[in-house]
């Protein structure tokens, strides 16, 4: 085994911890609510009045609320567009209320440093660095523009995903694909699920390839197979496996489960 490979992902999975229990991580969030749901403006556990306005959200908001706006006690009304998450402009407390656009629908999540899923946190359960799932692989973008297919998501609503073409591989043995999505720094992103999901790991895991060169080439690396966000709190909405994502090999490698 190469040590510093080994060295590495052990660093990797320990900054993946750090990263999903941190204050604002994944283990903090408590709430996610489409405002079209509630037409009141009141969501649930949130103070304030929010509607959706235009191309944002308008945010109404006494004292009473206990509201914060950039840092600064807030009353009155101000719209709001979409946060980096999980920075947000509006605070209650330590809570940070970020809002938030998925297809034209808004939405506000709800991050708490005390919520109990984060304290009751004791680490990730994920196999030990085993250099036969590190190999090299080949993206071939589609020939026409991106596809887009609807999936299914955590929240039980059909989302679209954008796909950018295969990322072919040999793996125990076998030649095989997944269909992947670019992101914006160029990195290569599968939503896969494999003969371990649901027994054995959790029903469907994430896994990022460094930007291609030139001639399609990167590592698929199977040990930096990651948990979605969804494995750390029932609010997240994380598109479900396309179709052809669905390995028919136990993909015995890196994060399974939480602790």
């Amino acid at each position: 085994m190469n040590a510093d490979a080994s060295g590495d992902w052990k660093r990797w999975h320990e900054h993946r911890e750090e990263t999903v229990s941190a204050p604002y991580g994944p283990l903090a969030l408590v709430g996610s609510h489409w405002i079209e749901d509630h037409p009141d403006g009141r969501l649930p556990a949130v103070p304030g009045s929010w509607a959706v306005d235009g191309d944002g959200v308008r945010l109404t908001a006494t004292a009473a609320d206990g509201l914060a706006l950039d840092g600064a006690p807030f009353a009155g009304e101000v719209l709001l567009t979409a946060d980096r998450e999980p920075s947000a402009r509006v605070t209650h407390g330590g809570r940070r209320l970020v809002v938030l656009v998925r297809e034209g629908v808004w939405g506000v999540r709800d991050y708490d440093p005390a919520a109990a899923t984060r304290r009751a946190f004791r680490g990730i359960d994920a196999t030990p660095y085993d250099p036969r799932w590190s190999v090299p692989g080949r993206f071939t973008p589609y020939d026409d523009d991106p596809r887009t297919v609807r999936v299914g998501t955590a929240d039980g609503v059909e989302r679209a995903l954008v796909l950018a073409g295969e990322l072919g591989f040999t793996v125990a043995g076998r030649e095989l694909t997944l269909q992947v999505a670019e992101q914006a720094d160029g990195r290569l992103w599968a939503v896969f699920a494999d003969a371990t999901s649901g027994a054995g790991s959790f029903r469907f895991r994430f896994l990022y390839s460094a930007a291609p060169d030139a001639d399609g080439s990167t590592v698929v690396d199977f040990n930096r197979a990651q948990l979605p966000q969804c494995a750390f709190a029932d609010h997240f909405i994380c598109p479900f496996p396309p179709p052809g994502n669905t390995l028919d090999l136990p993909v015995e490698a890196g994060e399974r489960r939480l602790a």
